[in-house]
């Protein structure tokens, strides 16, 4: 068969959850893809310049990594985990309708920050659940989450698209403002109707972008509503009781579905992975005194990856709209709007895709390739950067080599730490600090040295994750001889002590037949 029975078997038993937390990444992907495509459209809106709505970029990734970091703190119990999934998801859909509402970087910024700190509660909440839910067999399930966020960040920039004005409200409109301001002024002096008169101008006839932000409120709606009805179905609304048997834990579950007659210590196990959530409590945890150096340098090595990788993610989705409308390529506005959706597009097909290739191959030959394939197209991006075509063909390969890093880098740490560190909370708040710091940074560069800055920083970022990589997999060698050391010390011991306990046997034997 295509997949394994037991998959399919231990899909089966999961549905509701994983569909749930599958739905809420949709919320994740819809409100992490729409700053790229719109954001001269907010520039317009909040009269503010590249580097300043830059930062809102920054205030959303910051949020997003507090929110991820803080997390792990809802999933004590299932109800406080849904209930948190409930809240953010509600929260997200609210920001998109008011953001049309912000006039000003500051306002918009807030309102990016809400949205980040519920989008980084959404991430590690649904990760944890999956990990800890499926286990070992988390890799297939954890592909088929992202390919959500893909899919929510393929359907922002295209509900964007047909909205967006044709020239971002660009400086010809500042120029014209600016005329038509002193041209009043003349006639009378009215601030406040020359303010609401221009604000008119640029909202009604340049951008009608805020239908866009509405439409996407109203799409994300039923993902709240499911994660409310999973509630209901697991009787965690108290003023709602359901008349049908309540689920059992997922903890439960998955101890009994993956590993059965073991016992208390599988319990004790699935606890501490369970409990990893919080990155904060990871680092008070008494289990980690007397860990090797690999150990830590596993989680260190990881998140870094992460951090590069991700980062490149932000940034590419962030600027390449911006990047295609600059000299030397100077696309029409609706041109390089099809950027983004080409890129969550590509991103969307290649998580899709990874569902099966994780199930055939193991995670790491599939980093090594995704990682190795980022460069070169980043490379051949830089070679033909006057190529207009060229740049489409590239940005859907960089997203299909990008899209399964995540969730394939998920799967082989905690698989090397047998689940028993802290491995998704790292890597997750890794992954939200390399989307803030990136975006910043290339926004900043992008701003003083020119568009072709974009694509360096992307090559030099990336090079630096494979080389970092690397590094992750010499530890990955030095703690698996750890292990092997350590299980054949803890062998020889139990041999010693069953040779005494025979002679001590032995022994008594041989005193009670002299007697």
């Amino acid at each position: 068969m295509f997949v394994d029975e037991r998959i399919l078997t231990l899909f089966k038993r999961n549905a509701h959850h994983t569909l749930t937390y599958w739905s809420v990444f949709f919320s994740f992907g819809l409100c992490i893809a729409f700053l790229g495509p719109t954001i001269l459209d907010l520039q317009c809106q909040t009269n503010s310049t590249l580097s300043q709505i830059t930062w809102v970029f920054f205030s959303q990734q910051f949020c997003l990594l507090i929110g991820s970091s803080i997390g792990g703190v809802f999933k004590r119990t299932l109800f406080s985990a849904l209930a948190a999934l409930f809240v953010s998801a509600l929260v997200i859909s609210v920001i998109f309708a008011i953001i049309p509402l912000c006039t000003n970087v500051l306002l918009l910024a807030i309102a990016m920050a809400v949205s980040g700190l519920a989008m980084g509660i959404i991430d590690t909440i649904a990760n944890i659940q999956l990990v800890t839910i499926y286990q070992r067999d988390s890799a297939v399930f954890l592909q088929a989450l992202h390919f959500f966020i893909g899919f929510g960040a393929l359907v922002s920039p295209l509900i964007a698209d047909p909205f967006l004005s044709e020239t971002g409200c660009g400086n010809h409109t500042e120029n014209a403002s600016e005329t038509i301001h002193h041209f009043r002024n003349m006639l009378r002096n009215s601030p406040i109707v020359e303010h609401n008169i221009n604000q008119s101008h640029m909202s009604h006839e340049d951008s009608n972008v805020q239908y866009a932000f509405w439409i996407m409120a109203f799409i994300n709606l039923p993902v709240p509503m499911a994660v409310l009805f999973l509630m209901y179905r697991e009787q965690l609304i108290p003023c709602c009781p359901s008349g049908t048997p309540r689920l059992l834990d997922k903890d439960e579950l998955a101890m009994e579905t993956q590993q059965g007659a073991e016992g208390p210590d599988v319990e004790q196990k699935n606890h501490e992975a369970g409990g990893h959530g919080n990155i904060f409590s990871c680092c008070q945890n008494d289990n980690l005194r007397g860990l090797p150096v690999s150990f830590f340098m596993i989680h260190i090595l990881g998140g870094m990856v992460l951090f590069m990788t991700d980062g490149i993610v932000g940034a590419y989705a962030g600027f390449v709209y911006t990047y295609g409308t600059q000299p030397p390529l100077s696309l029409p506005h609706k041109m390089a709007g099809y950027l983004p959706s080409i890129f969550w597009a590509a991103i969307t097909a290649g998580r899709l895709l990874s569902i099966p290739l994780s199930y055939r191959f193991q995670p790491v030959r599939l980093l090594m390739f995704n990682l190795a394939g980022a460069i070169v197209t980043v490379l051949m991006l830089l070679i033909f950067y006057t190529s207009s075509t060229f740049l489409y063909v590239g940005t859907c390969l960089c997203g299909l080599f990008l899209s399964s890093i995540f969730p394939c880098m998920l799967a082989y740490t905690e698989d090397i730490l047998d689940y028993q560190g802290c491995a998704t909370s790292v890597l997750v708040t890794s992954a939200g600090m390399g989307e803030m710091v990136m975006q910043v940074l290339v926004g900043s560069i992008m701003q003083t040295k020119g568009s072709y800055s974009f694509l360096l920083c992307g090559m030099i970022i990336a090079c630096i994750g494979f080389i970092l990589f690397i590094g992750l997999l010499l530890f990955h060698r030095m703690h698996r001889n750890y292990l092997a050391g350590t299980t054949k010390k803890s062998a020889m011991v139990e041999e010693q002590v069953t040779e005494q306990n025979g002679s001590a046997r032995t022994e008594q034997k041989e005193e009670s037949a002299t007697s």
